[in-house]
C-alpha cells in the first residue's frame, strides 16, 4: 500500500488522529511503531466496545506496528474519574490482579500473540517514589487539570474533587515515557490524557507520541454507550448463540455503525450493501452476516453457522413478523418487572393480563418461555417480546 492508503487504513472508523503531519513523518522511516493502547482492569470481561480500539491495534500489527498492550494495574487501584460526576472507586490489589488475568486471557482472541507485547505500570510505577512522584505532579497546574472537562463541570458545580485524581492523568501520561511510545490509541473520552502524554514525553526529552481517539461504541440499546453495567453490551466470551442472538436485535440504523466499527469487511463492501438495501433488499441480510462474522471471530465458522441454523428456528421460520415494532420503555431504579415491561409496550392491556398470559405460557422473551412472574429486566436490555401468537415487540429497556 502507498502511505496515503496507510494513513486512510490507520484512520478508518476512527473519530480523531491528532497531528497526522508526524504520524506521517513516523511512518516514512519504515521502522514498526510503538502503538500503545491502556485498558484498566476495572471489570474482568471484555465486551464489543472494548474491540474498537482492539481491531484497530489488530489493524496496525498487520501493518507490522509493535502493540503495547498496558494493562494499568497501578492506576486501576487509583481509580480513574473520567467521563465521571464522581470519583471512580479505587481497586484493591487483588480485584486488580484477578481482572487483569482475565484481560490478558480475552485479549489475545483479537490482537496477535506474537505481535503483542504485555505490559503492566506497576512495572515501573511501583519504583516510584515520594519524591519522584511529587516532581511529576510538579509538571502541571491545578490550572491546567481543570481544562479537562469533567474536572471543569465538578468544579463549577462545587463537587468535590480529590487530590488523588489529579495524579491519575500524569501517571498514564507517563506510561507512554516508560514505554517510548509512537502513538496512543484511545477512547474520545480519554482525549486529555493522551495528550498528557506527549507532553510528558517532550518534558522528558522524548519525541512526542501521536493520538488517535476511536469512538464509543454505543450499546444494544443504541443510545447508551456499551456497558456491562448496563446490560446493553455483546461479551467476547458470550455463547455462539447469544452473541448471534444479540446481534440480530439491534436496529437497522445501528447496524450500519457496528459495520463500520466492528467488521473487517472493506469500506467498499459495506458501501455496496448499503446500496442495496436502498435497492430493497431486506437489511436483515446484512444483520446476518455481520451477527455470524462476529461469531465466527470469536468462536468458529462452525459456531457461527450453528448459531444462524438455530436463530432461523426460532426465531424466522414462520415467528417473527418483518415489520415488528421497536419500543422503549422505562425502568425504575435501573429495572423493570416483566409485567410492567408489556404492559408499556402495549402487548397487554394490564399487567393483570400479563401475569394471567405467563400463567398460561403465553409469554415469551427471545423465543424463550416466561415462567418467572417475578422476572425482572435491566436498564440497557434489548428483547424481542410475544404475547399470544399474533402481537411481538422489539423492545429497549431504557
Amino acid at each position: 500500500m502507498s502511505q496515503q492508503e496507510i494513513l486512510n487504513q490507520i484512520k478508518r472508523g476512527s473519530d480523531e488522529l491528532l497531528l497526522e503531519s508526524e504520524l506521517d513523518k513516523k511512518l516514512a522511516e519504515g521502522r514498526p511503531l510503538r502503538i500503545k493502547a491502556g485498558f484498566d482492569p476495572t471489570a474482568p470481561d471484555l465486551h464489543l466496545g472494548h474491540t474498537v480500539l482492539l481491531n484497530k491495534m489488530r489493524q496496525l500489527q498487520d501493518l507490522g506496528h509493535h502493540a503495547l498492550f498496558l494493562i494499568g494495574d497501578f492506576t486501576g487501584m487509583i481509580g480513574d474519574p473520567t467521563g465521571k460526576n464522581a470519583t471512580r472507586p479505587p481497586l484493591s490489589r487483588e480485584q486488580v490482579l484477578a481482572n487483569a488475568q482475565s484481560y490478558k486471557d480475552q485479549v489475545f482472541k483479537v490482537l496477535d500473540p506474537n505481535k503483542t507485547e504485555v505490559v503492566f505500570n506497576s512495572a515501573w510505577m511501583d519504583k516510584f517514589s515520594a519524591v519522584d512522584l511529587i516532581k511529576l505532579a510538579a509538571t502541571h497546574t491545578v490550572a491546567q487539570m481543570l481544562e479537562r472537562d469533567d474536572f471543569g463541570k465538578r468544579y463549577k458545580a462545587s463537587q468535590p474533587i480529590a487530590i488523588h485524581e489529579f495524579i491519575y492523568p500524569l501517571v498514564q501520561g507517563y506510561d507512554s515515557v516508560a514505554l517510548k511510545a509512537d502513538l496512543e490509541l484511545g477512547g474520545t473520552d480519554q482525549k486529555f490524557n493522551l495528550l498528557m502524554g506527549r507532553e510528558l514525553q517532550r518534558h522528558f526529552g522524548q519525541p512526542a507520541q501521536c493520538v488517535l481517539t476511536m469512538p464509543l461504541l454505543e450499546g444494544l440499546d443504541g443510545v447508551n454507550k456499551m456497558s456491562k453495567s448496563l446490560g446493553n453490551y455483546v461479551g467476547i466470551t458470550d455463547t455462539p448463540q447469544d452473541m448471534f442472538g444479540k446481534l440480530m436485535s439491534i436496529s437497522d440504523d445501528l447496524m450500519w455503525r457496528y459495520l463500520e466499527l466492528l467488521s473487517f469487511r472493506s469500506l467498499a463492501q459495506i458501501a455496496h450493501w448499503r446500496d442495496e438495501v436502498n435497492g430493497g433488499r431486506n437489511p436483515r441480510d446484512i444483520k446476518v452476516l455481520l451477527a455470524q462474522e462476529i461469531v465466527a471471530r470469536f468462536h468458529s465458522q462452525k459456531a457461527a453457522e450453528d448459531a444462524l441454523a438455530e436463530f432461523e428456528a426460532r426465531f424466522q421460520k414462520g415467528v417473527l413478523p418483518d415489520d415488528m415494532p421497536e419500543l422503549t420503555v422505562q425502568s425504575v431504579d435501573g429495572s423493570i418487572a416483566i409485567a410492567n415491561l408489556l404492559k408499556q409496550a402495549n402487548l397487554v392491556a394490564s399487567t393483570s393480563e400479563a401475569l394471567r398470559m405467563i400463567d398460561q405460557g403465553g409469554v415469551k422473551l427471545d423465543g424463550e418461555k416466561v415462567s418467572d412472574k417475578s422476572l425482572q429486566l435491566k436498564a440497557g436490555a434489548v428483547v424481542v417480546a410475544q404475547v399470544g401468537k399474533r402481537k411481538f415487540g422489539r423492545i429497549n429497556v431504557g
